[in-house]
C-alpha cells in the first residue's frame, strides 16, 4: 500500500466514486485559477484596475496551492478506505 499509486482508484465503488469527486473539484479549481490569472492580466492593463488585478492574482495563486492539496487529500481518504475494508473484511470472517 503507498501513496499515489494510480491502481487505487479502482480499488472499489467508494474509491472510484473518491477519485471522480476530487477530480471534478481538482478541474474547477484548475479553470478558475486560470480564469482569474487571465482577468488578472487584462485588468493589468488600466492603471485604474491595478488592485483588483492583484486580488485576482492572489486567488489564482491560492487556487494553484489547492490543486496538490486536493491530490493528498484523495491520499489520505484510499488509505482511511484500506483500513475500513480491512476492518469489514476482519467483521465479516472473524479469527
Amino acid at each position: 500500500m503507498r501513496l499515489f499509486d494510480p491502481s487505487r482508484s479502482q480499488q472499489s465503488p467508494a474509491h472510484a466514486r473518491w477519485f471522480a469527486t476530487i477530480e471534478l473539484i481538482y478541474t474547477v479549481v484548475d479553470f478558475t485559477a486560470a480564469a482569474l490569472f487571465i482577468i488578472g492580466s487584462i485588468l493589468f492593463f488600466s492603471p485604474s484596475a491595478m488592485s483588483p488585478a492583484l486580488w485576482c492574482f492572489l486567488i489564482g495563486s491560492v487556487c494553484f496551492a489547492l490543486k496538490p492539496t486536493l491530490r493528498l487529500v484523495r491520499q489520505l481518504h484510499y488509505l482511511k478506505l484500506d483500513k475500513i475494508d480491512k476492518l469489514a473484511e476482519i467483521e465479516r470472517h472473524p479469527g
